[in-house]
């Protein structure tokens, strides 16, 4: 294991303290033990439950010296003239605001040329006292690579089996795979748990299972708020037109997916400019799920924080946690509303700019950004560059055809037969609707005839569609500037 070894050269350095903040505490106390082991030193976990305990071989401690309080366990280690290795398991409360403690940790680092003492520290987040820093090592536990999660996953499959009379596990090569890339990213005991859960209901590894398991990946990371998972995503042939974007999408697709020395560049992003409600944020749902990888979805209102860094902190960690979901879609809606040039923002829009583009130019993991935008002249020009995405395209209103194919859609999908409507004749009809206004009238439809108490037809669409002004109208000028500022600068989708 990659952490016995470089755990081992931290201790061998006489690191007087070493930091470990991992929800793996088990494990990272085997890999502990086994290092005391070669080592011939003895090792102790303290917890405030247990108190202090001899971990592996040698006389256990009498009970009159379990040391249950946090000052007692600290006094103790620093009397001890034998070397040894002490855990101090969820040690992290009794370090805010604690003078004395503080000290005495420091009183231990200062005496390990004399005592050879290392104090171990785990816990799930620990803000380590300034006044330690110096004496200290962070220590972060290994991931599993592939290999390792795709064994944790044959283990599980066979514990399944053993527990229904040796029946199989039933699976293909490519979900299988698919389950394995997911996983990466979680520990060893989450990458279990999750494997678990995606076998136990049915004893079979489904494509159903993935979006499943990424969501519970995603709960595990504790960032809801800020980014969110978007468990419904869409099919292409649930978006009507923007076939340019859907023959980009196509041709990318396996180059997204390859590894490997002689894999293609990974495409970074697109950026989808154009009117509210043609279908950019459905577009954005449909990347994700025709490549099969989850979709998160940034909300830059939820990263605003009023003291000074927090923000630009809220998205590194979202960032952070996007590389931890991938390979995946980072869905960044409306982006000219949290990057937009703000004279009277105390500069917090310049420096969000700076950490997205920094991160865009320096991130190797394989996240792809689908930014939407309605207004470009809110938006930095550095952002929209090529090399920071790969390509700007414009979405606009969709034509006659396109119309057909939205209302059949729609249509369908509630289940409507599409033969009782004459889709082309309301296609002519709605000219200037956008794709969520089509929508919209046949929804206005449905409740108008449920409303007269008869079943819901042509006629019910039509009047939705004389009686509605679409925001083609409404804001003709500024899409009609839109449309001018596009023709050269963009991609038709």
């Amino acid at each position: 294991m990659p952490e016995v070894h470089d755990l081992g050269l931290i201790i061998d350095s006489h690191i007087p303290l070493i930091i470990i903040q991992s929800h793996e505490e088990t494990r990272s106390i085997d890999t502990l033990s086994r290092l005391a082991r070669k080592r011939s030193l003895p090792i102790y976990s303290w917890t405030i439950t247990d108190g202090l305990k001899r971990r592996g071989f040698g006389l256990e401690l009498e009970e009159k010296d379990k040391l249950d309080e946090p000052d007692d366990i600290l006094k103790h280690i620093k009397r001890s003239s034998t070397p040894g290795i002490y855990v101090l398991c969820d040690f992290h409360p009794w370090l805010d605001d604690a003078p004395r403690r503080v000290r005495l940790l420091k009183d231990i680092a200062l005496n390990h040329r004399r005592t050879a003492h290392t104090v171990v520290l785990i816990s799930h987040q620990l803000n380590t006292p300034p006044e330690l820093k110096h004496l200290s090592a962070q220590f972060t536990m290994h991931l599993p690579s592939p290999e390792q999660i795709m064994t944790i996953v044959r283990d599980e499959a066979g514990k399944w089996s053993t527990s229904n009379h040796n029946k199989r596990v039933k699976t293909d090569n490519k979900t299988l795979q698919q389950l394995v890339k997911n996983l990466q990213g979680v520990s060893y005991s989450e990458a279990r748990r999750l494997a678990r859960g995606a076998i136990i209901d049915d004893g079979a590894i489904t494509s159903d299972d993935i979006p499943t398991v990424n969501k519970a990946k995603f709960d595990l990371m504790d960032m809801d708020g800020v980014l969110s998972f978007e468990y419904d995503t869409a099919k292409f042939s649930d978006v009507g037109g923007l076939d340019n974007l859907k023959r980009w999408l196509t041709e990318r697709k396996s180059a997204f997916h390859e590894t490997g020395e002689h894999a293609l560049q990974a495409p970074k992003g697109i950026m989808l400019l154009g009117v509210q409600g043609g279908g950019k944020s459905l577009a954005a749902k449909a990347v994700s799920g025709v490549w099969g990888v989850p979709l998160l979805r940034l909300d830059f209102g939820s990263l605003y924080n009023k003291f000074f860094g927090e923000t630009e902190r809220n998205l590194r960690e979202a960032l952070k946690l996007a590389e931890l979901m991938s390979p995946c879609v980072l869905w960044i809606d409306e982006i000219e509303k949290g990057l937009g040039q703000d004279s009277n923002d105390q500069g917090i829009s310049k420096r969000i700019l700076g950490t997205l583009l920094t991160w865009m130019a320096e991130n190797t993991h394989p996240v792809f950004i689908v930014a939407t935008a309605n207004n470009v002249s809110a938006l930095p020009p550095e952002l929209i560059r090529k090399g920071r995405i790969d390509e700007v395209f414009f979405v606009d209103l969709p034509n006659k055809n396109v119309r057909q194919e939205i209302f059949e859609i729609h249509l369908a999908k509630r289940a409507l037969d599409c033969k009782q409507f004459n889709t082309r004749s309301l296609a002519t009809l709605s000219e200037g609707f956008s794709g969520a206004e089509i929508e919209q009238a046949i929804v206005s439809a449905r409740y108008a005839a449920q409303a007269q108490e008869t079943e819901m037809n042509e006629t019910h669409i039509l009047n939705e569609i004389t009686s509605t002004q679409p925001l083609s109208v409404l804001m003709s000028e500024k899409l009609d500037e839109l449309r001018v500022w596009a023709s050269e600068r963009t991609v038709k989708a």
